[in-house]
C-alpha cells in the first residue's frame, strides 16, 4: 500500500509553505486540536521545528516537561483519541525502531471507549439487515461483551436454514469511524512528512513509513469481509489439526460493517494454566505459530492473550485463535531465508546468523561484512552461551535486527510482523510454563522443515521450476539479440547515463559564461566611452553594472555551494 497523495480540499498557509490539509473546515478544528495536545503535553519545540506554532496561540516551546518523553508520548495518543491510539499501538511493536522505553509505555495504551448509543446501533443494524434481523436472529443481546474504538462485540442465536440455532458474536462497526480514520491518516501523513523534512534527525525512525504501515493495518482491521477471508483461510490450513480452532463465519449474517461468527466459550489463557494446562498450551502455541509463519507463510500478526480463547476441557486445551483482521505474510523466497535464521539461530552458528539477516534485509549501500559478523557473534554471545530454556528469543531478536539497522540494512515489515509474533507467543508461554525451552521445542520442527527443504521431491521441483524459467529465458534471447542489432543498424540504439556531478559542473560554467560575457560586454563598453570622452555618466554606469554583475554571480555560487 503506498503512502496516501495529498487530500484535495482547500489549502493553509504554514511556515510559507502551500500544504494540502483537508477536505472542510472541520478538519482544520481537528488539526489546531491535535496542535493544542501535543503542545499541552510538552511537544511544543516540535511544532515550532515543522513549521505548526500558529495551531496553537501562546505556544511556549522553552517549557521543560516534568514527565518522561514516552509518558508524554503515551499520554497524548491516549487523548487525541481511536486513530492515535491505533497508530501507538502499530508503532509498540517496531522494537526495532523506536528506545525501549518508548515501546514500554506504548504497549499500555488501551481502547477506552464507551459503546455507541442505542440509536447508532440501530441504524447500523437495520442498513445490514433491514426487515430480516427477527428471521436471522433468534435473540440480540443489545448489550456489548467488549467495546473498541473500531466496534462493538454482542452476543446472539442465529437461527439456521435447517431450523437449528447456533450461538454467536456478532463485530458491529461503528458509524462514521471510516471517514474519522481516514480524516486522521491524511492529517498524519501530512505531519510525518513535515516531521521527516524539517527534523532531519528523525529520519531514523522512519515516520513515514510508520504512518503507512498504520494505514494498511487499520485499513484491515475496517475491512469485515477481510476478516472472514482470514477466518476460512485460517482454517483450511489448520483442517484437522486438533489443538487450534478459529471461529466459523457466518456469511448470511454478515456484511460490510457487520461480522457473525461462531461464538468460542472457553476460559482465558492465565486461568487455563492455573488448571494444570499450562505447559500444553505453552508449546501447542509455539508450534501453531511456528507453523503459521513457516509452512504457510500465512500467520495472526497480534496473538495477545485477549485474541485467545481456551476451549476444550481442563488436560485437553484447545487454542481459540479470534479477531484476525490484522494478518502478515511471507513469500516462500522470505520463508526460506527465515528459516534459516531460525535454523542459524538454533545451531549457534553466528557467521550462518550473519548471512541470514544479509539475505533477508536491503543494505542501502555496501557493508562491512567482517565488522557485522563480528557485531552479530558479540551480540548472539549474549543469548546463545547459556542453556537454551534460559536464552530469550525476543531479546536476541530485538538485538539482532537493531545490530542490522545499525549497518543501515533495512529489514522487511513482514519480517518485524513476525518477530513480534513470535515474541509475543514467547511471552504467554513463559508467563504460564517459565520452564518453556523455545529452542528445545523448535529444534526438531525447524529439523524437519530443513529435511523437507532439501528432500529430493522439492530439490526435483525447484530444479524443473528453474528449467522452465531458463527454457522462457532462452526461447526470447534471440529476438531480443535481434531487436538490438536492428536498433543499432538503424540508428536507434542510444547509451544514456547519468552523472549528477557533471550535470552541477555543466550548470556552473555555464553560469560563469554568461556572467562573463554579459559583464566584459559592459566592462567594453564603459571604457570605450571613458576613453573617447563622451557619456562620461554612462560609461560609469556600465562599469558599475558589470561590478554588480560580477557581484550577483559570486553570491549566487557561494549560496548554491560546490
Amino acid at each position: 500500500m503506498q503512502a496516501r497523495r495529498d487530500a484535495p480540499g482547500f489549502f493553509v498557509m504554514l511556515g510559507g509553505e502551500m500544504v494540502s490539509v483537508v477536505k472542510t473546515v472541520k478538519n482544520t478544528d481537528r488539526m489546531r486540536q491535535i496542535g493544542t495536545v501535543l503542545a499541552r503535553h510538552g511537544f511544543g519545540q516540535i511544532l515550532s521545528r515543522i513549521d505548526l506554532r500558529s495551531l496553537v496561540p501562546g505556544l511556549s516551546p522553552s517549557d521543560t516537561p516534568k514527565k518522561t518523553f514516552a509518558v508524554r508520548l503515551r499520554e497524548a495518543a491516549q487523548e487525541l483519541g481511536p486513530s492515535f491510539v491505533k497508530l501507538g499501538q502499530i508503532a509498540s511493536t517496531r522494537s526495532d525502531l523506536l528506545p525501549p522505553d518508548v515501546v514500554a509505555e506504548l504497549v499500555k495504551l488501551q481502547d477506552e471507549v464507551p459503546p455507541m448509543d442505542a440509536e447508532a446501533l440501530e441504524g447500523v443494524l437495520g442498513e445490514t439487515f433491514g426487515e430480516d434481523e427477527g428471521d436471522l436472529f433468534a435473540e440480540f443481546d443489545r448489550t456489548p461483551m467488549a467495546s473498541a474504538s473500531i466496534g462493538q462485540v454482542h452476543r446472539a442465536r442465529l437461527r439456521r436454514d435447517d431450523g437449528s440455532e447456533v450461538d454467536v458474536v456478532v463485530k458491529v462497526q461503528r458509524p462514521g469511524i471510516r471517514a474519522t480514520i481516514e480524516r486522521d491518516l491524511d492529517l498524519l501523513y501530512m505531519l510525518a512528512r513535515l516531521v521527516d523534512k524539517h527534523i532531519p534527525e528523525s529520519r531514523i525512525y522512519a515516520p513515514v513509513g510508520l504512518v503507512t504501515e498504520f494505514d494498511r493495518a487499520i485499513t484491515s482491521e475496517l475491512d469485515y469481509g477481510l476478516e472472514a477471508d482470514n477466518a476460512e483461510r485460517f482454517a483450511r490450513f489448520f483442517a484437522g489439526d486438533g489443538t487450534v480452532r478459529f471461529p466459523h463465519i457466518y456469511r448470511e449474517a454478515s456484511g460490510k460493517r457487520v461480522l457473525a461468527m461462531e461464538r468460542f466459550v472457553g476460559r482465558k489463557v492465565a486461568a487455563a494454566a492455573a488448571e494444570g494446562d499450562g505447559e500444553t498450551i505453552a508449546r501447542n502455541a509455539l508450534l501453531v505459530i511456528a507453523k503459521m509463519v513457516f509452512e504457510h507463510g500465512f500467520f495472526h500478526a497480534d496473538p495477545h492473550p485477549g485474541n485467545i480463547i481456551v476451549l476444550g476441557p481442563a488436560g485437553n486445551p484447545v487454542i481459540g485463535l479470534i479477531d484476525l483482521g490484522l494478518v502478515g505474510r511471507l513469500s516462500p523466497e522470505m520463508r526460506d531465508r527465515a528459516v534459516g535464521l531460525m535454523l542459524a539461530a538454533v545451531s549457534g552458528d553466528t557467521d550462518a546468523v550473519a548471512d541470514a539477516l544479509l539475505e533477508l534485509g536491503k543494505p542501502r549501500g555496501r557493508v562491512d561484512t567482517d565488522a557485522f559478523r563480528a557485531e552479530v557473534a558479540v551480540l548472539s554471545e549474549k543469548y546463545l552461551g547459556r542453556p537454551l530454556a534460559e536464552v530469550e528469543m525476543s531479546g536476541l531478536i530485538r538485538d539482532l535486527v537493531q545490530g542490522a539497522i545499525k549497518y543501515e540494512i533495512d529489514m522487511p515489515v513482514e519480517m518485524l510482523m513476525v518477530g513480534k509474533a513470535l515474541m509475543t507467543v514467547e511471552g504467554i508461554g513463559k508467563a504460564i510454563y517459565p520452564e518453556l525451552d523455545i529452542y528445545g521445542e523448535l529444534r526438531p520442527y525447524f529439523t524437519n522443515l530443513l529435511r523437507r527443504r532439501y528432500s529430493p521431491e522439492r530439490v526435483g521441483r525447484d530444479l524443473l521450476r528453474g528449467a522452465l524459467r531458463l527454457r522462457a529465458g532462452a526461447e526470447k534471447l534471440p529476438g531480443q539479440i535481434t531487436d538490438i542489432l536492428e536498433d543499432l543498424r538503424s540508428g536507434r540504439l542510444s547509451v544514456q547515463t547519468r552523472d549528477e556531478a557533471l550535470a552541477r559542473s555543466s550548470d556552473r560554467l555555464g553560469r560563469r559564461l554568461f556572467a562573463a560575457v554579459v559583464s566584459a560586454a559592459l566592462l567594453g563598453s564603459g571604457t570605450a566611452l571613458l576613453v573617447a570622452g563622451v557619456h562620461g555618466a554612462l560609461a560609469v554606469g556600465l562599469l558599475i553594472a558589470a561590478l554588480v554583475v560580477v557581484g550577483i554571480h559570486l553570491a549566487g555560487d557561494a549560496r548554491r555551494g560546490p
